[in-house]
């Protein structure tokens, strides 16, 4: 294809600066003209004149480059003139002036970026937490009521279902589970050494696993793990059955969705995570020792001796006890987004996050109640 033609050229006369446009003024050559015009200079405050007499040929495109120059000269505090327009092309350039922005429009402001529109943001966040808490508040007394049922009749609870869930969220994540909770222990121990090494107590670095690990850090990160991993699979499988049309399905046919999918998760859970506790709390102080033997040169027995020491009757089991609620927490969190799901792949994928985001968020508070609880009891 031939090459389109235009030119522009610039100079002075009678005191006025003159940019005469000439050839065809058209799409093609547009991204051309526009890097001419664009790097023309002219004195602000100076009479401009565009002329326009050796044009050809105009479309709409060619017709916008010459407003949108008149009016950024304009804007610069120059006077323009057009002339010298064919009269078949003059209507065009009106129809574009009176059709459209030749300049770039400003970037409309957010609401959320007023006052106002901040203020009915939060009130719109709020509302919605509001809402989604009282939806929780029902599932979860849904569940608790078909819970109590099968306790009632045993023979209802689907066994095979439960072994796979107890499989599927404890045997299966003890790798990842040791591998991490090893680590922490490795760091805790590390970074306490640093510490106490400046006060002549790194003995003490003992204690400091011991309580941090076995109160704390074993059963917040195994749960967290657990809601990283379990919790958005559970979000992740019921999600998937509704969007497929299987938990109509089971409706259909007379059966309890909660009953049969949310139940064996729940229990398999609440079975597994104390499990996955005492793992990691064994692997952390394992992960623990060995940094204190390597950089504080404390022997095994010797961590041992002083681990029994520094152990309140307590510190065992404080750990163990948070775990089946931080389980149920996660289990119910992760069950009720995947009943929320739409009938779209889109809606999996952003409530699988949701559900992960929440399940932390909701265990993490527990742990603090679980904290002022504790200390209210001194124990």
């Amino acid at each position: 294809m031939a090459s389109v033609a235009a030119t522009l050229t610039q100079f002075e006369e009678s005191g006025s600066f003159v940019v005469a446009a000439a050839g065809e003024w058209l799409v093609a050559t547009a991204a051309e003209l526009d890097r001419r015009l664009r790097a023309l200079k002219v004195p602000s405050g100076k009479r401009v004149v565009l002329d326009l007499a050796g044009i050809d040929r105009l479309d709409s495109a060619g017709a916008w480059l010459l407003l949108r120059t008149e009016h950024d000269l304009t804007t610069r505090g120059n006077t323009v003139d057009i002339r010298n327009l064919r009269s078949n092309l003059a209507p065009l350039l009106e129809q574009v002036r009176a059709g459209g922005i030749v300049s770039p429009a400003p970037h409309p402001r957010p609401a959320h970026h007023t006052i106002i529109g901040f203020l009915a943001r939060i009130g719109e966040i709020s509302i919605e937490i509001v809402v989604r808490a009282y939806a929780i508040l029902g599932f979860f007394g849904a569940v608790c009521e078909t819970a109590a049922a099968l306790l009632l009749h045993p023979r209802r609870l689907r066994m095979t279902a439960l072994i796979v869930q107890v499989e599927q969220t404890g045997v299966n994540a003890l790798p990842i589970v040791g591998l991490l909770s090893f680590l922490i222990g490795v760091v805790l121990a590390y970074q306490g050494a640093d510490q106490l090494r400046r006060f002549g107590a790194e003995i003490y670095t003992v204690n400091l696993l011991g309580a941090g690990i076995l109160r704390e850090l074993g059963v917040l990160m195994a749960a967290i793990i657990i809601a990283g991993r379990s919790g958005s699979a559970f979000t992740a499988q019921i999600g998937t059955m509704r969007v497929n049309e299987e938990i109509d399905a089971m409706r259909t046919i007379g059966l309890d969705p909660v009953e049969v999918l949310v139940v064996p998760r729940l229990f398999g859970l609440v079975l597994t995570l104390p499990m996955l506790t005492l793992y990691a709390n064994i692997i952390g102080l394992v992960g623990g020792s060995f940094m204190a033997w390597a950089s504080l040169g404390v022997s095994p027995p010797q961590f041992l001796r002083q681990l029994e020491y520094s152990l309140y009757p307590w510190t065992f089991w404080i750990g163990l006890l948070k775990s089946p609620f931080f389980a149920f927490i996660i289990a119910l969190i992760g069950c009720f987004e995947g009943f929320q799901v739409a009938r779209s792949a889109e809606s999996v994928g952003r409530l699988t996050t949701l559900s992960v985001v929440e399940a932390i968020f909701l265990v993490i508070v527990a742990d603090a109640g679980f904290s002022v609880f504790f200390s209210i009891l001194q124990i």
